[in-house]
């Protein structure tokens, strides 16, 4: 479907202005803000916000696996501890217990604190005081949605902002995780949402792995331009 991240990027950059052009009119650039879910979502982040010419930040969900199958979010964790429950997930798995859950979720605030530490120079997840009117939140995809919902909701309840939109490059054609998503935000692109879905990995010729310090460059050239 897509060559690489920075292909869906420009796709999704010109449906994400086509959208505010449409909502918005000629809105100031200093009032939107495009927050990328790392690693993947920041490659898509960087070349959003340079193609609406604002600025970036990150925001760090962590997803919670299953004891026999990491890669199947149970939910995911924010950077003060808030915990999505993935109840579609947990509806065929009651006998996950707290213990694991608990544990898991310890494990994943450590590695948002280091990422936070790591991209952003501080653990503090707070977003620049200025109150922006649109919040863009990325990533290069969605399978189970857990992260992408969690970090939705958490932006509702503790950030300032007047209007959140999520957009990815491709989604499963689930109407249980479209509906979370649509009332999770303002409004929801998705370029591409297949039956047929095993990873969003499927749907690029190139997925590479990106680095911390992939990361960190990208987030450092946009805080010096800022």
């Amino acid at each position: 479907m897509f060559q690489n991240r920075e292909e869906a990027a420009e796709d999704l950059a010109l449906k994400i202005k086509d959208l505010l052009q449409s909502q918005f009119g000629q809105i100031s650039r200093k009032s939107i803000l495009v927050l990328a879910i790392p690693r993947g979502g920041v490659i898509v982040g960087d070349i959003v916000a340079s193609k609406l010419g604002c600025g970036l930040d990150i925001i760090v969900s962590r997803k919670v696996g299953a004891p026999w199958n990491p890669e199947l979010a149970i939910g995911a964790v924010m950077p003060d501890g808030t915990y999505y429950y993935n109840e579609k997930v947990m509806a065929n798995f009651q006998d996950i217990s707290k213990q694991y859950i608990d544990d898991s979720i310890l494990m994943q605030k450590k590695e948002i604190d280091r990422r936070l530490l790591e991209f952003r120079g501080k653990m503090d997840s707070t977003l620049e005081q200025n109150e922006y009117q649109v919040v863009v939140l990325v990533d290069d995809g969605i399978a189970t949605g857990s992260t992408m919902i969690a970090a939705a909701r958490w932006l509702r309840e503790k950030q300032k902002y007047e209007h959140l939109i999520i957009a990815v490059p491709v989604a499963p054609r689930s109407k249980e995780t479209t509906t979370e998503l649509e009332q999770a935000a303002d409004k929801l692109i998705i370029l591409h949402s297949p039956e047929i879905f095993h990873a969003v990995g499927q749907f690029y010729t190139d997925f590479s792995q990106i680095s911390d310090n992939d990361v960190r460059k990208i987030m450092q050239k946009h805080r010096y331009s800022s």
